[in-house]
């Protein structure tokens, strides 16, 4: 069943993905007044049919950016020193961020969707897909990527733009 749902979402990416990114620039070109009053309760509605174990698209297509502070916690947890967890798990990307050498990550349960270190994980996994920053202009840029990668955020664009778009702003 979680990969029927994957795969239609998937499908539905491809097929709205370049829609909802300009509808997403639309936003952040113009503003509609009182956009956090419209969008959590549509937050909201989105997790109640959201289940994440379902699918963990995002821990088997991306990868978080790892703090100092995750992987301290991360390796003390795994009794392992900072530079062994490192050395056995992360690169540094371009910019000096910490990441995961390979998808899908390394601490998620294929069988079961579940994250080996759910209760040490990183500060980006615990907050992901992020609909819950203020500033929801600031952070468009997380939307326009995390609408190919998670279907909460797909829905929430999806709403977003039914409802915005029959308010004609």
């Amino acid at each position: 069943m979680a990969t029927a749902l994957l795969t239609s979402f998937k499908k539905n990416v491809k097929k709205y993905r370049s829609t909802y990114r300009r509808f997403l620039t639309r936003i952040e070109n113009k503003t509609p007044r009182g956009l956090a009053k419209i969008i959590a309760p549509l937050d909201k509605e989105v997790w109640k049919e959201t289940d994440c174990l379902q699918c963990a698209n995002c821990c088997k297509t991306m990868t978080p950016t790892y703090t100092a502070a995750d992987i301290k916690r991360i390796s003390n947890h795994l009794e392992m020193t900072v530079e062994e967890f490192k050395k056995k798990w992360l690169y540094k990307d371009r910019s000096g961020d910490w990441m995961n050498k390979k998808n899908p990550c390394q601490f998620l349960d294929l069988k079961t969707n579940m994250c080996n270190i759910y209760d040490v994980r990183p500060l980006d996994c615990s907050g992901f897909p992020h609909h819950t920053k203020r500033h929801f202009k600031e952070w468009i840029h997380i939307y326009k990527q995390n609408v190919e990668f998670c279907p909460a955020t797909f829905k929430l664009v999806e709403k977003m733009k039914e409802k915005l778009e029959s308010t004609e702003f």
